[in-house]
């Protein structure tokens, strides 16, 4: 066990892209715990979008990160002490500590994982919070059945994959938007979705027209802005939209760009709805289970993106807007 714990505060309130100043690098002396607590050596955080709106001071479905308050974050670690009959030095958790080394919880919002099963990182991608996002965007809000064409906006990223796969193993069509040869070529070839466009091609609309020339029956919008209205111009009767994010607008500097073409809702008598993983916390269990089962059978498949060093945490949050990343986007915080 290292003598410190190094961590990342929120400095200010971001505007545009996060910059340097807008975080402090604190060096501090390992927390000691109370009764009922624990201690979690962080081995990884997950870097997310919806990082970005927690920098923000507005209302949202969760309190803002505070000024001065270590970054939130998902992590994977291990209990190193313990004064919580519930868990035990050598356990594997996940939970919400944050941008650090160490963090502390009374053991509420942790839960136990098991790194003889997948290997750690996966906890906070296709078994973590990604995963459950896919799952229940796609199952419960997009309510795909059998013969429909999934349209997945952000397909290499670590929802979007999972949101695909998840299609075709319902007896769906699943076709991709994602920026690149390099990651449509992934897409396809190794998740097994029917087809993926590139929206970085200069024919990016002609290229959509074959995959979906019988019209979109669930849209899974991960990005949000221009592609959000190119798919809602192609919706089927009854079509669902499910609004994960819109990682295309985070980082405005100017008002949120809406959809111009929502008059498609209308017209094809479909439904746009939001949704948090959060709001299915009850059914976590549900969701893992599948998730891993799939796994195991070799129908689902999880990439990671693992950057090293938490000194590295401002530049390696940025690959997620830049696209950069190429799957779930992890920073491995244990130091070797």
């Amino acid at each position: 066990m290292t003598a410190t714990n190094k961590q990342y505060r929120l400095a200010a309130r971001p505007v545009g892209v996060p910059k340097d100043s807008d975080w402090e690098f604190a060096t501090e002396s390992i927390p000691e715990i109370g009764e009922g607590e624990v201690l979690v050596e962080n081995h990884y955080a997950s870097l997310d979008p919806a990082m970005r709106g927690w920098m923000n001071d507005a209302k949202s479905y969760i309190a803002p990160v505070g000024i001065g308050e270590v970054m939130r974050a998902g992590t994977v670690g291990e209990v190193v002490k313990s004064n919580n009959p519930g868990f035990a030095v050598g356990d594997f958790v996940s939970g919400m500590l944050g941008i650090q080394q160490y963090g502390v919880s009374n053991g509420k919002d942790l839960t136990k994982v098991d790194p003889t099963l997948a290997p750690l990182e996966n906890y906070l991608g296709g078994l973590g919070m990604p995963g459950l996002t896919a799952y229940f965007g796609l199952l419960d809000v997009g309510a795909v059945k059998e013969g429909d064409t999934v349209l997945v906006s952000g397909a290499a990223g670590a929802v979007g994959s999972i949101v695909g796969q998840i299609a075709k193993i319902k007896g769906a069509r699943a076709v991709g938007i994602a920026g690149g040869a390099d990651k449509c070529a992934y897409v396809v070839e190794e998740l097994g979705f029917d087809a993926c466009v590139d929206y970085k091609s200069e024919s990016f609309l002609e290229d959509l027209k074959e995959p979906l020339s019988t019209g979109v029956d669930v849209y899974f919008d991960n990005v949000g802005g221009e592609i959000l209205d190119i798919a809602l111009a192609r919706l089927n009767r009854h079509a669902r939209v499910a609004i994960c994010g819109a990682i295309s607008q985070y980082n405005n500097t100017t008002p949120v760009r809406g959809p111009q073409n929502y008059l498609s809702l209308l017209v094809q008598h479909a439904r746009m709805e939001g949704f948090v993983v959060f709001d299915y916390v009850k059914r976590y269990g549900e969701g893992i289970r599948d998730l891993a089962q799939w796994h195991a059978e070799g129908k689902l498949k999880f990439r990671n993106h693992v950057e090293t060093g938490i000194e590295n945490f401002p530049a390696t949050l940025l690959k997620l807007f830049t696209g950069e990343n190429f799957g779930k986007l992890v920073l491995k915080l244990k130091e070797d």
